[in-house]
């Protein structure tokens, strides 16, 4: 029998690491509760037809498909064997999978709310924790497997929730410790403008992919994709310009405003920005303009957001999102807007696990272990425990009547701070040994003297 392993993209979680997760769910969930947004659960899988087309050619190509049950029935053999020549070729076939695992939380959010539009009330605000899946290639902060924390408002298209949202991010990154996070935001209008600019509002998806990479290749590739991608000089001379717009807030801004300012599209993007910074006033948002953060332009309409992690941990993004005033409309709903924003659960982790941020005391062990000295001892102690336990405080007790030493190594090793021994003695005097084991102190208490005692 071959060694047990795991699939590529998957993780197991100890008890250590899911305290430190739930820690950062726990502190996530509880935001989330504050500004009023109500718990909500989608089914692990969906149907095909609900994901395919919703992520543009790429996401599509990482969406995990289920094979439909009955494959073996001798009476579909035929066309399970056509069906598995046309998804070799690159066709989806009803034949062998209806459905597949979700790839995000928007979707089938979406896909909820056009089911249930007549029962909601509007403005909905909904957050989801939940787990997703990618056929992405693994690698350090991306998995196949990972969980998404969403946020997400839908019937109103007031900019008042894009200030929220940020106030969320920063409610919840400074309280995680990341006082060190990035929030760079943009506007769709904005970057419509620049194709307008460039003169063809069709060069909108080339230019947005050649300028998302220019962190990582720099401006003279990413003037030479424009070039191969079709764009006369001209054009892409009016990207190197937007490119060097630098500076802060006001500078970005002022910039934007002298290239795009004179077109509507840009207008109204540099207008929304504006408003949506009167909202914030002094809440202490860390934010910046970017105008080459393009995400999500599949369904992204509006105020567009992405979270770095501080610059001292190369991870990339811990959380995004944006407006989308239509994505019900891709369920026969239209004219149901929404803004939403997401959290990187697993890259957050690293984060703090790389910075030293998780709290000292996260592991919470039992506060007492009792010692195990035979059946009849144990009994009485059975009863001290879960008298113990009714008053909320975590407790114990060895299964075996083994030696001393093998017992105090046991609570050692797990953190415990104080033993509980109860022998003879004990038993027919009605007391109990307390041992602090960070101390050393030891002292005999009764049984109602230990339910009162600071453990």
């Amino acid at each position: 029998m071959s060694k047990p392993s795991l699939p590529a993209g998957t993780r197991d979680f100890g008890p250590d690491v899911v305290r430190k997760r739930s820690y950062i769910l726990d502190t996530i969930r509880s935001v989330f509760q504050t500004y009023g947004y109500q718990p909500l659960e989608t089914p692990a899988f969906e149907n095909l037809e609900t994901l395919m087309g919703k992520y543009g050619e790429e996401g599509d190509k990482l969406i995990f498909k289920i094979l439909n049950n009955g494959l073996d029935n001798p009476e579909k053999e035929g066309k399970t064997r056509a069906a598995f020549d046309r998804v070799i070729e690159g066709k989806n076939s009803t034949e062998i999978t209806e459905r597949a695992l979700k790839y995000d939380l928007t979707i089938p959010f979406a896909r909820y709310v056009a089911m249930n539009q007549g029962q909601l009330t509007f403005p909905f605000k909904r957050y989801q924790i939940q787990p997703v899946w990618r056929a992405d290639r693994p690698q350090r902060g991306r998995y196949r497997e990972f969980y998404q924390c969403d946020a997400d408002v839908v019937g109103s298209r007031s900019l008042t929730y894009e200030a929220e949202l940020a106030c969320l991010y920063h409610e919840v990154l400074t309280r995680l410790g990341l006082t060190g996070y990035r929030l760079q935001v943009n506007h769709r209008s904005i970057l419509l403008a620049l194709a307008e600019r460039c003169g063809n509002i069709d060069w909108l998806i080339p230019i947005t992919v050649a300028i998302d990479k220019l962190d990582k290749i720099g401006i003279e590739k990413v003037k030479a994709e424009l070039q191969q991608r079709g764009l006369p000089e001209l054009a892409i001379d009016v990207v190197e310009k937007y490119l060097s717009i630098q500076g802060d807030v006001e500078a970005v801004l002022n910039g934007l405003s002298d290239l795009i300012g004179a077109i509507p599209a840009g207008a109204t993007g540099i207008a929304a920005i504006r408003e949506w910074m009167g909202y914030l006033g002094d809440q202490s948002v860390q934010f910046s303009i970017d105008p080459t953060l393009a995400r999500g332009l599949n369904y992204y309409t509006g105020m567009i957001f992405e979270v770095k992690a501080p610059e001292s941990v190369q991870i990339g993004s811990i959380g995004g999102g944006g407006r989308y005033d239509d994505l019900t409309g891709l369920f026969g709903v239209p004219g149901i807007p929404g803004v939403g924003i997401s959290f990187g659960v697993d890259r957050i982790y690293d984060v703090l696990e790389v910075l030293d941020l998780f709290p000292a005391d996260i592991a919470q062990p039992p506060r007492i272990l009792f010692f195990n000295l035979g059946i009849t001892e144990a009994k009485v102690t059975f009863a001290l425990l879960q008298v113990l336990r009714k008053k909320g405080i975590a407790a114990d007790m060895y299964p075996e009547a083994v030696k001393f030493d093998k017992q105090f190594k046991y609570a050692e090793k797990r953190g415990i701070p104080f033993v509980g021994i109860l022998g003879e003695t004990e038993r027919l005097n009605g007391t109990i040994q307390l041992k602090n084991l960070q101390n050393g102190q030891q002292s005999t208490l009764t049984h109602a003297e230990l339910l009162n005692a600071e453990l």
